[in-house]
Order: structure tokens, then C-alpha cells, then sequence
């Protein structure tokens, strides 16, 4: 329409060139220059809209790829992922929710990916602001619960999944600490597994290594490994009690773990602003760190194959 207009207005300018004074010849000349010219300008046009279009769709695309930063990545249909570090070997590395679907899971699930520290981190455990309940009972931390759709909300991804994950292979659990006066501590261990459900979901570790201390297997000091060590422990809950204590860790601590007799760690412990006062050592602890009476600001735990290569080296 606007080429139209265009063309009508240059029209008009010959026809009143013809009236001043040109010849007819002239006059013909000069209409077809100007049709040659508005020609070239709809060619032009045409160009830049389909550049447009382009455009848009390349930025769509990408859009679709990195997906909102607060929602869950689609990855189609077409392949399905056994974890966090088969999905960053695709070539996704966009920290967010995925879907993974483990080898021995019927169903794929929900999981936050951290593509950090080299990439490929499935995280199943989070904790950040104590908006969620840790103090649940066994249906619940066998199917998972918690907010699945922030960057940090807490959540637990499950103990049925969890045993899907790291029976896949041979699994490296890392631990990231931080505490309310902004340090960050870390603990790291090898050959990760969680037993299935016959098995109360026991939970059995490797070497430790890292800056926060082995909290996990008690081996600050091999004289409190009896009550200390985690590793090989059975998971317990309110409602199920699989600890080595006369009573019930999970109830006395509130919270669901791999309880002994009862913990130097509970990362599923009640949510405090650092040191606290309870009739039980009931908060986030990390006993190497700060001991039974302070309670972490943030925690992560998170799980990669041990032969997992980044495509950064």
C-alpha cells in the first residue's frame, strides 16, 4: 500500500512536469525511471522483512532452548536422559529444571540441573530459606516433595528416584555449604549409592574430601564412628524408624535421614537463622563446621558420574 502511494505521488510530479512544458516522449521516459525506482524500493522492503522474520524465529528458538529462568527446559521427545550430565553432554548448559528419566525408572521426573563447577550436577536435595516441611514422613521423602519450579526452591527429589539415580553407575555426591555470614564450605564423596525400598534406602558413601569436614562418615575422629557414621545406614523417618538409637532420631530431630545414633549431620533438619537453642540438635547440622548448635543458611546436595568429563577441557 505505502509503495502504492509512492508510486501515485511520483506519477502525479511527472504529469505536472508534462503540463509545464515537456514533451510527451520525455514524459514517458521519466514515468518508467520512476516505476524502475519503485520497483527496486519493494524489492528492498521485501528483503528487510523477511530479515525480520528471521530474525524472530532465530530469537524464538533460543528462547526455547535456554527456556524461562524460572521454569522447566523442554527437551523433546525425541531422546530421553538419564541424568544432569547426559543432558549437558547434549550440549544444554543453561542451569535449570530438567526431565531425566534414569535407567531403571518407569517415569522421568523433574530435577535441577547446576551446569556450574563443570556442569552435569543432578541436584536432589536443596535447602535456602525454609519455606518447605523436611519434617516428613516415609511416603513423602520416597516420592519427593518441595517446589520444583524456582532456581532455589528447597525441595527433595526422592528416595525412589534417588535409587534410580545412582544405581545408574558409579556416582561422586558433592555437598555445598554456606553459612549466615556469607563463607561457603564444601564436602565431597566418592562412590555414592542409595539402596532400593527392600533395602530402607541405604545410603552408602566413599572417600571424603573437601574444606567443611567429614561430617558424613564420622571421620573426624575414628572413636565416634559407632554413632558418627552415616555411611551404611538405613534412611528413617518419623513413621519409620531404621536408626541405631533406643529411640527415634527422626523424631527426636525432625527431620528424614540416614540417622546412626543420631547424626553429626542432619542437612534435613529444621531451618534456623544460624545459632539456635533446642531441646534436640534438631537444625541444618554439619557438626565439623559449626557444630550441633548452628544451623546452615543454604545447602545443596548433588550427585555427576565420577568418570564425567566437562566439555570446557
Amino acid at each position: 500500500m505505502k509503495n502504492c502511494i509512492l508510486f501515485c505521488f511520483f506519477l502525479a510530479n511527472v504529469l505536472a512536469a508534462c503540463i509545464v512544458g515537456l514533451t510527451l516522449e520525455n514524459c514517458f521516459q521519466e514515468q518508467l525511471r520512476l516505476q524502475a525506482q519503485v520497483r527496486l524500493l519493494d524489492h528492498s522492503v521485501k528483503q528487510q522483512q523477511a530479515k525480520i522474520i528471521q530474525l524472530l524465529m532465530e530469537r524464538d528458538a533460543q528462547s526455547r532452548d535456554k527456556g524461562d529462568e524460572n521454569g522447566v527446559i523442554s527437551l523433546g521427545e525425541e531422546r530421553e536422559y538419564a541424568d544432569c550430565a547426559e543432558i549437558y553432554k547434549a550440549g544444554y548448559t543453561q542451569s535449570r529444571f530438567y526431565k531425566i528419566k534414569p535407567l531403571m525408572s518407569s517415569d522421568g521426573f523433574l530435577a535441577y540441573c547446576d551446569m556450574t563447577e563443570g556442569g552435569g550436577w543432578t541436584v536432589f536435595q536443596r535447602r535456602s530459606d525454609g519455606s518447605q516441611n523436611f519434617y516428613r514422613d516415609w511416603a513423602e521423602y520416597e516420592q519427593g516433595f518441595g517446589d520444583f519450579t524456582s532456581p532455589a526452591g528447597e525441595y527433595w527429589l526422592g528416595n525412589k528416584n534417588l535409587h534410580y539415580l545412582t544405581s545408574q553407575g558409579n556416582y561422586t555426591l558433592k555437598i555445598d555449604l554456606s553459612d549466615f555470614s556469607g563463607e561457603q564450605r564444601f564436602a565431597q564423596y566418592e562412590n555414592f549409592q542409595v539402596a532400593d525400598e527392600q533395602s530402607s534406602y541405604t545410603m552408602n558413601c566413599g572417600r571424603y574430601s573437601g574444606t567443611a569436614g567429614d561430617s558424613l562418615t564420622g571421620g573426624f575422629h575414628p572413636e565416634v564412628k559407632w554413632w558418627a557414621n552415616h555411611q551404611g545406614m538405613k534412611f528413617s523417618t518419623k513413621d519409620r524408624d531404621n536408626d541405631n538409637y533406643e529411640n527415634n532420631c527422626a523424631e527426636e530431630d525432625n527431620a528424614g535421614w540416614w540417622f546412626n545414633r543420631c547424626h553429626s549431620a542432619n542437612l534435613n533438619g529444621l531451618y534456623y537463622d544460624g545459632p539456635y537453642s533446642a531441646a534436640t540438635d534438631n537444625g541444618i547440622v554439619w557438626y565439623t563446621w559449626h557444630g550441633w548448635w548452628y544451623s546452615l543458611k543454604s545447602v545443596t546436595m548433588k550427585v555427576r558420574p565420577s568418570d564425567f568429563r566437562s566439555n570446557e577441557l
